[in-house]
């Protein structure tokens, strides 16, 4: 397909996004999501974000990132809304409980709402590769989550 012309193409331009966003991010793991956020903060505002078109929300933990994401989309205050948060395995099955129901649910309410979520939800084995992925030798997945918001956000406004 090299040198084919290729009509109508789509995409989302991330710094053109010209209205507020909203981080939400669980304060379980803060160690880890504190790093998150902070690439999150960065990739937001090295896109032309100022502070005050980015609200950040605090939740408990990964379970009630949906809720806050939910209320955050349906109030189309938001062009997207991103979150951020860090469930590491332990010695029962719990985390896979709550990956999958909030997977689930963040997917529902973005197609629901029409609002683009990042998904910055670490889910992992342990410590090393949770810090690995939050700035560490595996990149920064609150800034991956974000710019892929953003791309998004900027994608739908063009198709409005």
């Amino acid at each position: 397909m090299k040198g084919t012309a290729v009509p109508n193409v789509f995409e989302g331009k991330p710094d053109r996004v010209q209205g507020r966003v909203a981080i939400i991010v669980s304060r379980y793991n803060e160690s880890v999501t504190e790093r998150l956020l902070e690439g999150a903060l960065r990739t937001a505002r090295a896109n032309g974000l100022s502070d005050d078109r980015i609200d950040v929300v605090r939740v408990p933990g990964a379970w009630e990132l949906s809720l806050a994401a939910m209320r955050a989309a349906s109030s189309m205050s938001y062009e997207a809304v991103v979150c951020l948060g860090a469930v590491i395995r332990g010695e029962t099955s719990h985390d896979e409980h709550i990956n999958r129901q909030v997977s689930e649910s963040l997917g529902r309410i973005s197609l629901e709402h029409g609002v683009p979520i990042g998904f910055g939800l670490l889910t992992v084995n342990n410590l090393e590769q949770a810090l690995n992925r939050a700035g560490g030798s595996v990149g920064n997945k609150g800034e991956e989550a974000t710019l892929a918001a953003l791309q998004m956000a900027d994608l739908l406004a063009s198709w409005d």
